[in-house]
């Protein structure tokens, strides 16, 4: 039982999920996916225009969707590819959410802000979703020499 090849395919990929989310990178991705997130939830109160009530509660919504998104990235690394891609969108909507949501009532600050924090999310989405393809496709790579490796023996 323990040579059957739905078995091993699953211990390959767990064990890849296990040693690409161990490395530092995978560590800083989540890490400052995480700060990003919990960032883009605060910042109307924290760069000051919580007077624009629909584009405040729509970065609170969208920061702790982003944050909770990105944070399965760590446990659960090979099944997140779909999940870095929606935080992507995420990331593009928290760039051109001030013109969309607030409409004429935008102002520098919720401009600078919205379009610094969704690029960096956006470009750690990409990190992260980056980091899954290539893990799968080395452990496609192992899975593929180990079953031909298993078909001599």
């Amino acid at each position: 039982m323990e040579t059957h090849p739905d078995i091993v395919d699953m211990r390959l990929r767990h064990e890849m999920a296990e040693r690409t989310t161990s490395t530092p990178r995978g560590q800083a991705v989540e890490s400052l996916a995480l700060l990003t997130g919990l960032y883009l939830a605060a910042s109307p109160w924290i760069v000051g225009f919580n007077g624009i009530t629909t584009l405040a509660v729509t970065n609170l919504l969208v920061g702790i969707g982003y944050a909770l998104t990105m944070s399965g990235f760590g446990r659960a690394y090979e099944r997140t590819h779909s999940m870095a891609w929606a935080a992507c969108a995420l990331g593009v909507w928290t760039i051109v959410a001030p013109w969309v949501v607030a409409g004429n009532a935008s102002t520098t600050k919720t401009i600078m802000s919205n379009v610094i924090t969704g690029a960096v999310a956006l470009l750690l989405a990409l990190a992260a979703s980056a980091a899954v393809r290539a893990a799968e496709s080395s452990g496609t790579r192992r899975s593929r020499s180990r079953r031909y490796a298993s078909d001599i023996d």
